[in-house]
């Protein structure tokens, strides 16, 4: 199998237009309407990143991207495709794969802890406002301050019926503690687990180095992450990747700039990430992106028209894939001219009229140079995935999960000692002292019984004698931080 970092061929005009691997950091973005084929280009740049020995991450939000695995040949519409762009190097095969799902049930579970999560980004998931999101960064700040680990749901409500039993002692060195924020918060704690989204927190939680993975062949791993259910709930499904895409950001080392990326991380309905987005978030997120391909990671978004995503976001994608847009009302024909002003200039070429004449499976397509500067704008046609079309079968499926390295790891739930059991072993000895001193009163010299002066120590205490810092280091990365640094906790 040949890996060198050959240019990544995936379209064809009067010639073929490729992503070279050395550019391919520098991000990307594949838009068109419904129905357009951006699909089938997401599993075309998929496949020739891994055929170069890149891994991939990629949601699959429609749950038609599990045939990776398998070779392709069942469709007469690709055989066609390949006879007609002479693709004398076509071959049909599959690649290797690792499927992922935060349910548990479609691939190896994906989880992460309540502290690595963060209280930004789990603020924006129970979509709370600034004053209950200002007191959720303080009850994570005093779990870190007293060792406490935040790991799963019932943690944080533990953490928040504490903070909230102790608000008046916690007030003079934290600030005030509004009660109704704290019921804001654990109503919003609820609904999460109604939709299910609480199982993704706990541990083992989800190793990134995992993800990095390449086949005997040297072929970079396509991880598929099962999204159809997540994507049920819009802004748990957005907010999980960006915490992916921050974590990665944070963790992996400065690589410059690789011959070729060292993962490559497609974005789906890349507009979720978007919506509704405090500005600064946004202004976190395209740090993010700025800074994330001096760590050897692409990132491309996927949405319907460039324009969901903010302008300082998109300047930054230099490798783009343009399918067709609508322009059936005046909003719709400003999009388009907007969209076609996005792209480098081609004389021959009408990008705006193009854009909305575009055939199924025919784009627009921009690509850097060696220099890193932009080609003229080509409409061309998308080569067509090597891998099968139709999606896994379960047993399929199966088979691929049980054969994984990683089967059994992930599979197996951990529940260690954290702030739920330390809480909860520290009220039960409490109430324990109090009921023996209540079955013997005494009276000392200054008036107090002995029960009131272990109640009153017991309050008093409570707020700065929790844990013995024990835990590992916390890093929380520029998206889950509480002030953007490290914590231990």
């Amino acid at each position: 199998m040949n890996t060198d970092a050959a240019a990544l061929v995936i379209a064809k005009s009067k010639a073929e237009i490729a992503i070279l691997p050395g550019m391919a950091n520098r991000h990307g973005l594949i838009a068109g309407a419904t129905g357009t084929g951006k699909t089938v280009t997401l599993r075309t740049m998929a496949e020739q990143f891994s055929r170069i020995g890149v891994p991939v991450f990629m949601a699959d939000v429609k749950g038609d991207l599990s045939g990776v695995p398998f070779p392709g040949g069942e469709s007469v519409r690709v055989t066609e495709r390949v006879r007609s762009l002479e693709l004398e190097d076509f071959r049909f095969q599959g690649f290797p794969v690792m499927f992922w799902d935060v349910f548990g049930e479609q691939g190896h579970p994906v989880r992460t802890t309540i502290s690595e999560m963060g209280p930004l980004l789990l603020g924006r998931i129970l979509t709370l406002n600034e004053i209950q999101g200002g007191v959720l960064t303080l009850v994570f700040k005093v779990a870190d301050d007293e060792g406490l680990l935040l790991l799963d749901l019932k943690d944080l409500r533990a953490m928040l019926q504490f903070v909230g039993e102790q608000a008046p002692q916690l007030q003079k060195q934290y600030g005030n503690i509004s009660a109704a924020s704290i019921g804001a918060i654990q109503r919003g704690l609820l609904h999460l687990e109604e939709q299910g989204g609480g199982i993704f927190f706990g541990e083992p939680a989800l190793n990134l180095e995992d993800l990095l993975q390449t086949d005997a062949d040297g072929r970079g791993v396509v991880n598929i992450l099962a999204a159809d259910r997540l994507l049920q709930s819009p802004k748990l499904y957005a907010t999980f990747l960006l915490w992916m895409l921050s974590e990665l950001f944070e963790r992996l080392p400065e690589t410059g700039d690789p011959e070729k990326p060292r993962l490559v991380f497609f974005f789906d309905e890349a507009h979720l990430l978007f919506n509704d987005s405090p500005k600064a978030l946004v202004g976190k997120i395209e740090q993010v992106v700025r800074l994330i391909r001096s760590k050897g990671v692409g990132v491309y978004f996927i949405t319907q028209n460039p324009l969901d995503l903010p302008e300082t976001v998109l300047g930054q994608l230099g490798n783009r894939v343009q399918h067709a847009l609508r322009a059936f009302t005046p909003r719709d024909q400003r999009a388009v001219k907007a969209a076609a002003e996005t792209f480098r200039a081609n004389p021959g070429l009408n990008v705006a009229r193009v854009i909305t004449e575009l055939e199924v499976g025919e784009a627009l397509v921009s690509v850097l140079d060696k220099k890193g500067a932009p080609t003229p704008v080509e409409r061309a046609y998308i080569c067509p995935p090597q891998s099968r079309l139709t999606p896994a079968t379960t047993d399929e499926r199966r088979r691929i999960i049980r054969e994984s390295i990683l089967y059994g790891h992930y599979e197996k739930n951990v529940d260690r000692e954290s702030a739920y059991e330390i809480l909860k072993e520290r009220a039960g000895r409490q109430q324990k002292e109090v009921t023996e001193v209540l079955a013997q009163p005494q009276r000392p010299a200054d008036g107090r019984t002995q029960a009131g002066n272990l109640i009153a120590a017991a309050a008093k205490s409570a707020a700065h004698a929790i844990g013995s810092q024990v835990g590992r280091q916390i890093i929380r990365g520029v998206l889950g931080s509480l002030f953007g640094g490290a914590k231990k906790r």
